[in-house]
């Protein structure tokens, strides 16, 4: 069964058909650099057990649907790579319930909550991950959401209902009470509230409140469950590095911890990089690195100044702050980081510093993250698969985890009408088209998208075939 550690294992899992659906909310990432080795702690708690770091101890479900998808995928490609692709099965990914129908299983989803659930403990693992992903106006500062709920059509009352209620009265059936339930909450949601209140759906979150109010409702309703565990995202360093967004929203992950049943410490930690690719680490240079009198963090268009330039000193700054003055969260809380896809490897990844003394030439040659801009989140070219799920992989990061799961499609390259291809009518955003040159929120430039997607969710094999191949650390052939 697969533990939750640096190296994969090869327990055989029964195959499924199409993947579960993902929607990868926007925004850079970057590359763990180093191969992490995970020390585990041997522990026996009694089934149930509310555990500091679930991640210890943890055997995690593989969802059947996504495995068959790599299976079906290596058949497809055949070869050296397809051996490289099978091992990519063994790790576990998260189960993304991005509607009122993925919990369901209706509406093209191969199963619904209540049939993975019964998977895992077909597998005989302790764990299994999901994320919540449904708020009304969801997506708010996105060209095109695919969210389906609006706060002007009680969409906030349909979510408390509809959704969150639907999966507590899932997860709460006694035969699931001895998995660890470990919850990604809204992706993206709490970040848009500090910096894209210029979107009008962004400012109704803001102004009515549903956003703050849909994330205490899920964390109130679903952690006053003994074996579930909840990870508020808190996008990523290109997002939120800067004092002027660090800082408020700082204030405001205190805020939604002030209403909270129970105190803040009901929220288990925070996760960066959600479905994103920027580096864990950038290991030829940091924020501060002085190149011809100045600090790597100065360069305009990729850095701009921002603080951290990688998540794991995003992740310590925001912890040290959320953990002191007033409102302050327990000392203890978790953090943990997306890593499925921000490797960054490859033949274009560098393998030394550069010795330019050029501020420019020296950050472009030594960087692992190859995006044209650290705004662009769909279908990136370039990238690759990262870090494999691990516990405490480096210090101050309880885990290392594949929230989304590798290959699944950001979003499609072009509309695709309503039908066998889009079942659930997703729209289509512009920033996963390749010829689209972009917006304020990526500088202007190219999107960096692979061509030929499908919509969010759907098997894309030519991004798997260039995950696999820019894996960092690589799959031994």
């Amino acid at each position: 069964m697969p533990t939750f550690t640096a190296t994969s294992t090869n327990t055989p899992v029964t195959p499924s058909s199409t993947p579960t659906r993902t929607n990868t909310p926007g925004g850079p990432t970057n590359t763990p650099t180093r191969t992490p080795t995970a020390t585990i702690t041997p522990t026996n708690p009694p089934p149930g057990t509310h555990l500091d770091n679930p991640f210890v101890g943890a055997t995690f479900y593989r969802n059947v649907d996504y495995v068959a998808s790599v299976n079906a995928a290596a058949d497809l490609q055949g070869g050296a790579l397809a051996s490289q692709m099978r091992q990519v099965a063994n790790y576990p990914t998260f189960v993304w319930l991005d509607s009122i129908a993925a919990v369901n299983g209706t509406n093209g989803y191969p199963r619904s909550l209540a049939g993975h659930l019964d998977q895992a403990l077909a597998q005989g693992v302790n764990a299994i991950g999901i994320v919540v992903y449904d708020l009304p106006n969801r997506d708010c500062s996105a060209l095109a959401s695919n969210g389906e709920l609006l706060i002007a059509q009680d969409g906030l009352n349909r979510y408390k209902t509809e959704y969150i209620d639907a999966i507590y009265n899932t997860i709460s059936q006694p035969q699931y009470s001895n998995l660890r339930i470990i919850m990604v909450i809204e992706p993206d949601s709490l970040p848009n509230l500090v910096t894209n209140l210029s979107f009008a759906k962004c400012q109704e979150a803001q102004s009515t409140g549903a956003y703050v109010q849909g994330v205490q409702y899920a964390i109130n309703r679903l952690r006053s469950l003994n074996n579930t565990y909840a990870y508020i995202d808190v996008a990523h360093a290109a997002w939120l590095g800067w004092p002027s967004n660090f800082t408020p929203f700082v204030n405001l992950l205190k805020t939604v911890g002030t209403g909270i049943t129970g105190g803040n410490g009901r929220i288990d930690g925070f996760i960066s990089n959600t479905a994103n690719y920027n580096p864990v680490d950038e290991p030829f240079m940091d924020a501060n690195t002085m190149v011809g009198g100045n600090p790597v963090r100065s360069l305009q268009g990729w850095y701009d100044w921002n603080d951290y330039i990688d998540e794991a000193p995003y992740l310590a700054a925001l912890k040290a702050a959320l953990t002191t003055g007033s409102d302050a969260y327990p000392s203890g809380i978790g953090m943990i980081v997306d890593t499925s896809r921000n490797g960054w490897g490859g033949p274009s990844r560098p393998t030394a510093a550069s010795t330019s003394t050029v501020l420019q030439t020296f950050v472009m040659d030594s960087r692992v993250d190859k995006r044209i801009h650290k705004g662009n989140w769909c279908n990136q070219s370039g990238a690759g698969i990262g870090a494999r799920p691990a516990v405490n992989p480096i210090p101050g990061i309880d885990a290392f985890v594949w929230v989304k799961p590798p290959g699944e499609s950001d979003g499609s390259s072009s509309l695709i009408p309503t039908g066998p291809e889009n079942p659930g009518g997703k729209g289509f955003d512009r920033m996963c088209d390749p010829t689209y040159t972009g917006n304020s929120l990526n500088g202007n430039n190219l999107s960096g998208a692979l061509n030929g997607a499908p919509v969010s969710g759907r098997w894309f094999q030519a991004q798997f075939v260039q995950l696999v191949q820019n894996a960092y650390p690589p799959f031994q052939p």
